[in-house]
């Protein structure tokens, strides 16, 4: 299933329908009366921490009560999710999950402790984050094919780093390896921010990595960037090329990052954040941050679109791991 993106103005119309739709749902409730815990499966600076913090600041007040980030990172996300599934259903714990908690998780985790089709309460989908693959610019390659040809030549000479095994950058790497045919060493990290900081340090050589962590580095020449992993290029970086134009076929992937709780939450609840929600995203200075960083908005929010959504993407990332010959573990 690939992954969808839409324009800032699709964004804005979407917004708008949703906020026009059912205007009255979920407002009669009396929440939050209190603060209102938002975990973030990575550590400060990562895609869904910049998320987490910006909608955080929206919905504080819409809703007239603090939202407040707190940080979990650890096992692709699941350290977050689990800590969710433990929650009272009240509203007052929520999720910023993103696919490889949701997904990828499935497919790659023995013995996990929740089941993401049954054990969260879905809010709605919020945005996409394509990656990127970079590599340290010592290494001296200017495009993928040379890059490619040299991982050939030198099998397991290179170390890779990602946020976590089970993350959609782990995954991502996974199928990129498998179709291209080269060995990379993996090393893992407790998020998007500390891979980012090892690449810099020259601890690792390569990875995919969310578009907003690594902007700067490229920018600064201290990151080389070869390819995209969507079907499309970005506009973030536009001259850099998609796999499917390097002649690696088909080639779709970037994590959904979505708003859930535990099972449970009251629809009356669920409802008033879905409009706070719809609103905060199309805001124009949030619309204008998120799009400056390469994050695409979810074309279809709400609780059943994202319910489907997540259905859809545990079936895609299943076979994506599949395809890279992945085991849990």
């Amino acid at each position: 299933m690939p992954v969808l993106h839409i324009s800032r103005r699709g964004a804005l119309a979407l917004g708008a329908a949703f906020a026009c739709a059912s205007p009255t749902f979920g407002q009669d409730v009396a929440y939050p009366t209190r603060a209102v815990k938002m975990l973030v499966p990575a550590a400060p600076g990562g895609n869904p921490d910049i998320m987490a913090r910006a909608l955080a600041q929206k919905l504080t007040v819409a809703l007239n009560a603090p939202f407040v980030v707190e940080n979990a990172p650890g096992a692709g996300g699941v350290v977050a999710a689990q800590s969710t599934v433990k929650s009272p259903p009240d509203g007052y714990t929520l999720f910023v999950a993103d696919s490889g908690s949701l997904a990828i998780a499935l497919s790659t985790t023995v013995g996990l402790a929740y089941d993401p089709r049954k054990d969260f309460t879905p809010i709605t989908a919020l945005a996409s984050v394509p990656t990127v693959l970079v590599v340290n610019p010592e290494l001296g390659f200017k495009d993928l094919k040379s890059f490619i040809a040299a991982m050939r030549e030198a099998p397991n000479k290179v170390n890779y780093g990602s946020p976590g095994i089970g993350s959609v950058h782990h995954i991502t790497m996974a199928v990129f390896l498998a179709q291209t045919k080269i060995q990379l060493e993996h090393i893992a990290y407790r998020g998007g921010t500390p891979m980012v900081d090892a690449l810099l340090r020259r601890e690792v050589q390569a990875a995919w990595s969310g578009i907003p962590n690594v902007m700067e580095p490229i920018r600064l020449g201290k990151l080389q960037p070869l390819a995209v992993s969507t079907a499309e290029r970005q506009p973030t970086l536009p001259n850099v090329p998609t796999l499917a134009e390097e002649g690696l076929g088909q080639f779709d992937i970037a994590t959904m990052m979505g708003l859930v709780g535990p099972a449970g939450i009251p629809p009356a609840v669920v409802g008033k954040l879905e409009k706070a929600v719809a609103t905060a995203l199309r805001e124009p200075d949030m619309v204008a941050r998120l799009d400056s960083l390469g994050m695409s908005f979810a074309p279809e929010q709400g609780a059943a679109a994202y319910r489907t959504f997540i259905i859809n993407d545990i079936d895609k990332y299943e076979k994506a791991s599949k395809q890279a010959g992945l085991t849990k573990q």
